[in-house]
């Protein structure tokens, strides 16, 4: 989703940095862009567990290409090596090549083997794995990347999406994707009203502070397939609390962001549309150590 303007502007500042800092080796950094603004929130001299995945990635053993780094030898030496080639070339053009492959890495939570906590996200790092899904398609690789951390996005059923005021207008384009792949949409009131006033069908449904049966009751009852909630309000991170602990209880996917949601929608649809296909990551680079 980036710009290539922006994506060059990111490994320059990289390389500048690892420069600056004399590193030699592997480095951490980690940028935030807003806005078409890079900010750096961090840099930091050493392996982090992104190398694993940036590996698999682009199908290069970043850690034993650092090792060899470390120990004095030079890139271009180890070029060669790696690529399994005779003939000299600029480093660059084996990092900067375009691998085609989209590789979304997916955080696992054990919000199961903790039936009292809350399950929501903040600033503090409460993973305690991680899953990666690799496939020319964004969709599927995103699809693949749910399912390697055991939740499986459904084909149809039952939809419950309740947004902030905020995030109206953008999550009505998510509800007409759904609703075109055959699902049926629950809503609560505001949301309701917003949906159906935007000429969207769904079903309304109580929230937990209001009459039974509620979304929650729903949820239990395994009347709900995926979830679309992005709270705002007391009452709201109340009755979201509950929500989120019986999607964690009963497998139940669940989104708490428009972005999230939009990409859980383009998952199934590709899903629905293509099937998964799977390969060895050796094939998919070439067999390439």
């Amino acid at each position: 989703s980036l710009s290539e303007d922006i994506v060059y502007k990111v490994k320059e500042q990289t390389k500048k940095l690892a420069k600056a800092l004399n590193v030699k080796g592997l480095m951490n950094v980690q940028f935030a862009v807003k806005n078409d603004e890079i900010y750096i929130i961090e840099v930091n001299p050493r392996a982090s567990r992104t190398v694993p995945f940036v590996s698999k990635s682009i199908g290069y053993p970043l850690a034993k290409i650092a090792s060899k780094i470390i120990i004095g030898k030079k890139l271009k030496e180890i070029v060669p090596e790696v690529f399994n080639i005779k003939e000299t070339h600029p480093a660059s053009d084996f990092w900067d090549k375009n691998v085609k492959m989209y590789s979304i890495k997916e955080v696992v939570f054990p919000w199961n083997r903790f039936p009292e906590v809350d399950p929501l996200l903040g600033p503090e790092m409460k993973s305690t794995g991680e899953a990666m899904g690799i496939d020319k398609d964004f969709g599927l690789a995103f699809w693949k990347a749910q399912a390697a951390t055991g939740l499986l996005l459904p084909e149809s059923g039952n939809v419950f999406i309740s947004v902030a005021d905020k995030d109206k207008p953008a999550v009505l384009e998510i509800a007409k994707k759904l609703k075109s792949l055959g699902f049926i949409i629950l809503a609560t009131k505001g949301t309701f009203k917003f949906l159906t006033e935007n000429n969207v069908e769904a079903q309304l449904v109580s929230k937990l502070s209001e009459e039974r049966p509620n979304i929650v009751d729903k949820i239990r009852n395994g009347e709900v397939q995926l979830i679309i909630n992005t709270p705002s309000g007391k009452r709201e991170r109340s009755d979201a609390y509950y929500i989120r602990r019986a999607a964690v209880e009963h497998k139940v996917p669940y989104f708490t962001t428009i972005r999230g949601a939009y990409a859980a929608a383009v998952a199934i649809q590709c899903y629905k549309e293509k099937g998964i296909d799977v390969k060895p990551i050796q094939e998919i680079f070439g067999g390439k150590n």
